[in-house]
């Protein structure tokens, strides 16, 4: 089994495609929320609800999984993480409380591994399916290092 992607698209060009996925998706599930709900006993919420962070999660998931799919599980990781970290400095960047940095590294930290557990699942199911990585059955009549015999006068 080689480690060789099953995609002839350069690593380079998979990684900045998925960096500039993770923008969009933050920018269309969490970009536009920039308030805190204020609950009825005067207690304030979290600036995004947990739909929005799912709904975020859940739709880089296609793009992740289709990437490990084709043998870039490292662009996976490296384009979904390099683009939510600067999308996320950004969206905090008017945080005069300084804790914008620790959610920062919480995001870069959690995407990471939830995406690189997700480009290992999928690679780990796509090598499963298609059968790459099993040895091959050996030859019925011998085995490479021992090729079968030539057949004999009136054998077709």
């Amino acid at each position: 089994m080689t480690n060789e992607p099953r995609n002839p698209v350069p690593l380079w060009m998979t990684t900045v495609s998925l960096a500039g996925a993770a923008v969009a998706m933050w920018v269309v599930w969490l970009g536009r929320d920039q308030r805190y709900d204020v609950r009825p006993d005067g207690s304030t919420t979290g600036l995004y609800e947990a739909r929005q962070v799912i709904g975020l999660g859940l739709t880089l998931l296609l793009p992740v999984c289709s990437a490990a799919f084709r043998g870039h599980g490292a662009a996976a990781v490296l384009g979904s993480s390099g683009g939510l970290t600067p999308a996320a400095a950004h969206d905090r960047s008017d945080d005069a409380s300084g804790l914008s940095v620790i959610g920062v590294g919480m995001i870069v930290t959690g995407s990471a591994a939830a995406t690189a557990l997700a480009a290992a699942l999928t690679s780990a199911l796509h090598e499963a399916v298609s059968g790459a990585g099993r040895p091959r059955a050996p030859h019925p009549a011998g085995t490479p290092s021992r090729p079968c015999p030539p057949a004999g006068p009136g054998v077709a």
